[in-house]
């Protein structure tokens, strides 16, 4: 289970990384991070309809992104709840909460 748990967060770390690489390469109304690599208003990396292909594929990833995101937060808190029983003993009352 574990194992599989470690795939799941490589494979989030490999969305985190196009998503960020898919909003960067974007042309900016100011041509921002475009002009760095060298294109003008005109010119396009990828064609001449890249603008909607890349808004779109945008919103799928961080579409992915979110979802992968809640799915690994319910998933990482159910097994700390579980490691966290495993260590208290069977018949054994709850702690107690100072407070401070």
């Amino acid at each position: 289970m574990t194992v599989f748990l470690y795939i799941m967060l490589i494979l989030f770390l490999l969305l985190c990384v196009t998503l960020s690489f898919a909003i960067l390469i974007q042309e900016a109304k100011s041509m921002g991070l475009g002009a760095s690599f060298g294109g003008d208003t005109g010119d396009s990396l990828f064609g001449t309809s890249t603008a909607e292909v890349l808004k779109r594929f945008t919103a799928y990833m961080a579409g992915f992104f979110l979802l992968s995101c809640l799915i690994l937060s319910l998933w990482s808190a159910a097994i700390g709840r579980s490691a966290s029983s495993d260590l208290m003993p069977p018949n054994s009352p709850p702690p107690i909460e100072e407070e401070y």
